[in-house]
């Protein structure tokens, strides 16, 4: 969603700078149980967002993102310059200036009730995390999951949210009409080192038994075991021990990445690697001092320290559906699950659920 149209010239008092020029501004919430977070409640004006260039290289061609900035606050996120174009800036701000999209279930209703939609495949945890700490407050993700399987669409949901095990029952309920992917970040495996650079966000033995809790509900759950960090996890025994333990709580697959530093996430990374471990400074400097991405040499050795032990654990590809042959959860017809998801939808969207006679 971008914001640049949304500008008007009436200011707000309440607001933060970038939010008070907003003409779609509710209200700003701070409240005891979420200490230290400010939510800014807005209107959306859209809820789907289409990925432009979208290719074979991405499985998806359309987002959706409940929330702009993450209380997760690692220091490494990648989306942390979109909050410059609210005038917030990538650090502080990002990781507890929260906006929420409060109207984003009802507009991603009449979106994919138009009859121009063709049911692609919708990513949701591309840019913020939609199961961050507000999602405890505002519940959007059960109306979001329930929407997109009324209307036919799949979806894949990355987040680092123990939260997702509220919603497995939804989701099962949702993979009996549209295919549904779900995958848990989890890059560190060090307690100290993840509570450091990731101080929001659950713990990696939470993660994994929210894996470990989708699997058993019979949805597939892929781990993404990015970013890997130069000199920090990227050991052979941090990574033997990382995905021995993916492996042993059933991930259906594993991604991984070397880190990067776009503008933003670079500079407030920088930071954090100055105060906690000044010795690397030089060693990152000669690896990013040019550019976002780890040099290539870098990249290959990292493959091949890597790939042996997915190899090993058989996780250098996608687990299989032992119904279908093929990987992931697609559909098995039945209407076990419409109460489910009848009950997050408006009436609208809630008839889309039931069977049509020919």
């Amino acid at each position: 969603m971008r914001w640049s149209g949304q500008e008007l010239g009436v200011e707000r008092d309440d607001a933060l700078p970038g939010l008070a020029r907003l003409n779609n501004l509710v209200r700003s919430v701070q409240t005891p149980e979420f200490a230290g977070l400010t939510f800014h409640e807005v209107l959306a004006k859209s809820a789907l967002n289409h990925v432009p260039g979208a290719s074979k290289a991405l499985p998806f061609g359309w987002t959706i993102n409940p929330y702009r900035g993450c209380s997760h606050q690692c220091v490494f996120c990648f989306a942390r310059q979109t909050h410059t174009y609210l005038d917030l800036d990538a650090g502080r701000d990002f990781d507890t200036q929260i906006v929420v999209k409060v109207n984003l279930v009802e507009v991603l209703e009449r979106e994919l009730a138009r009859p121009g939609w063709q049911r692609p495949n919708v990513a949701l945890g591309t840019n913020t995390d939609p199961y961050q700490r507000a999602e405890g407050r505002y519940r959007l993700m059960p109306g979001i999951i329930a929407a997109l399987a009324a209307s036919g669409t799949p979806l894949s949901i990355l987040t680092k949210g123990t939260l997702l095990r509220r919603d497995i029952p939804l989701l099962q309920a949702a993979a009996e009409r549209v295919p549904v992917e779900t995958a848990m970040s989890i890059a560190v495996y060090d307690d100290e080192l993840q509570r450091s650079i990731e101080p929001g966000a659950p713990s990696t033995a939470a993660r994994l038994a929210t894996v470990k809790a989708v699997r058993e509900a019979g949805l597939p759950c892929a781990v993404f075991l990015m970013p890997v960090l130069p000199y920090l996890t990227d050991s052979r025994a941090h990574l033997e021990r990382a995905i021995g333990t993916i492996a042993d709580a059933g991930a259906t697959s594993v991604a991984y990445s070397a880190l990067h530093l776009r503008p933003g996430a670079k500079e407030w990374f920088a930071a954090w690697l100055a105060r906690t471990h000044p010795e690397l400074v030089p060693r990152y400097r000669a690896l990013y001092g040019s550019g976002a991405y780890a040099p290539k040499g870098y990249r290959r050795q990292l493959a091949a320290r890597i790939r042996p032990l997915l190899r090993a654990h058989g996780l250098d590809r996608p687990r299989l559906d032992p119904t279908t042959g093929t990987p992931g959860a697609h559909p098995r017809p039945g209407t076990a699950g419409m109460g489910a998801l009848a009950s997050e939808l408006s009436p609208a969207a809630a008839a889309a659920l039931q069977p049509t006679l020919f």
